[in-house]
């Protein structure tokens, strides 16, 4: 059954446009509350944001949506997705909140919800909370209303545990790192987290003004990290996104790094010092053969699962693997988070920086990819993917790209987009099949 709300990462939308309005968010607070009134504790709710505009008034909304059903609220203000995560397994709060649209821009917001374990809803739980919502809020008696509350430490705990995660014997102190926090969530924590290492840090996008989150910088915009970098020679730098659980990494001579790339490389360095669990490392079906094969010639195995950091977290918890992410930059590591953690994720990757004494140049090149193309065609309604027009033109491609190559077609989850990937040997093959059926995508349009 096709849900009216939850997307492939919860809610998502333009802000007071359906389904992203106030009045929405107050009735995910009364349904989502409803669902975790389990036992005779008193119950807690942890609601983290990123700096948009918007999320002070969905905060707002949710306050009163989960105060109204009787559970209790803890708001930490902006604070990246990964650490409303952390921080609702530590305060032992029986569901986690996060406002924010991620990479989207600041016109954007949504929802994300955490269980007690700190792990995304499953599938099962989120239709039943989608059910909830078409129902009347089961109101707490007047005496039984939760509290609301504000922590002001919020901050210093998550960086504790980012700091955790790195090696104690190692120190960042001939590092220059430059920063690009993409005026979002992680805009106070990442810089501290780095400064407190020992690194000499430069920072781009720690400005928030409420509408210039992922605003030409970020991970999705890494152009000015790239000037940034050549321009003060910096070793390393590291850019987020507006909730940062997304990592792309740019190297001493301004060149970007991919998400495949930091797989490879935390994956073969686990496995090296003994720390990789599983016998590979878990990715979607975006990443590159490159990475495959690479992994293949370490003697590991590269287990692929749908678009979505969802599915690669519940493969790797379905296999004991403690290393997997996606192409675009999410980059779980299991033995430290439960969902993405950009920053966790670039600690790993200065680690290995630090130990081996290598340019990140050097280190970050651990194969040659595969050429390979993605394209979105914005869309407004309809069914494009099933138009003749374009099935007839993904066979055609299919056809051309042969056994040696590889087309993948998919309806975005997050936006109305269209994403047309082609991998192959032949660079000018790959770019000219993906014109062709991005343009079939357009007709059908």
């Amino acid at each position: 059954m096709a849900r009216r709300y939850f997307g492939t990462d919860g809610i998502r939308g333009r802000t007071n446009e359906p389904p992203m309005t106030a009045e929405l968010a107050m009735r995910v607070g009364q349904a989502a509350g409803a669902h975790f009134l389990r036992g005779e504790h008193r119950h807690r709710v942890v609601i983290g944001k990123d700096t948009r505009l918007s999320g002070y008034m969905m905060e707002s909304a949710l306050v009163a949506g989960f105060t109204s059903v009787g559970m209790d609220v803890v708001m930490v203000g902006p604070m990246p997705t990964p650490a409303v995560a952390m921080l609702t397994r530590a305060m032992r709060a029986d569901i986690g909140v996060m406002i924010s649209a991620s990479h989207n821009p600041y016109q954007d917001n949504g929802i994300k919800l955490f269980g007690p374990d700190g792990f995304k809803l499953s599938d099962e739980e989120e239709a039943q909370i989608e059910a909830a919502l078409e129902r009347p809020a089961r109101l707490a008696a007047a005496e039984e209303i939760g509290r609301a509350r504000r922590v002001e430490d919020a901050r210093g705990r998550y960086i504790h545990a980012m700091k955790s995660t790195f090696p104690e014997d190692l120190r960042l102190d001939k590092l220059r790192v430059v920063i690009d926090c993409a005026n979002g969530a992680a805009y106070q924590v990442a810089p501290a987290a780095l400064w407190e290492l020992g690194a000499d840090v430069i920072t781009l996008g720690v400005s928030p003004d409420g509408t210039n989150v992922n605003d030409h910088v970020g991970s999705t915009a890494p152009e000015a990290l790239q000037r940034k970098v050549v321009e003060t020679r910096a070793d390393i730098g590291i850019a987020l996104d507006g909730d940062a659980d997304r990592l792309i990494i740019v190297d001493e001579r301004g060149k970007i790094v991919d998400g495949d790339q930091i797989m490879a490389l935390i994956g073969t360095s686990w496995q090296q010092r003994g720390l990789l669990r599983g016998d590979g490392v878990v990715a979607t079906v975006m990443s590159n053969l490159g990475l495959e094969r690479y992994l293949a010639g370490a003697g590991l195995t590269l287990h692929r699962t749908a678009v979505g950091d969802r599915h690669v977290l519940e493969a790797m918890r379905r296999g004991g693997f403690n290393v997997g992410g996606e192409q675009s930059g999410h980059i779980i590591l299991s033995d430290y988070a439960t969902t993405g953690d950009g920053m966790v994720a670039a600690l790993q990757v200065l680690a290995a920086l630090v130990e081996q004494g290598r340019p990140a140049s050097e280190l970050l090149r651990c194969f040659e990819p595969l050429p390979q193309r993605l394209q979105n065609v914005r869309f407004k309604s309809g069914a494009p993917l099933e138009s003749e027009i374009v099935r007839a033109a993904i066979a055609t491609a299919e056809a051309r790209l042969g056994p040696a190559g590889r087309l993948l077609i998919r309806k975005s989850g997050t936006e109305p987009l269209i994403r047309v990937m082609a991998e192959g040997e032949d660079p000018a093959l790959v770019a000219e099949i993906v014109d062709e059926v991005c343009e079939a995508v357009r007709r059908a349009a």
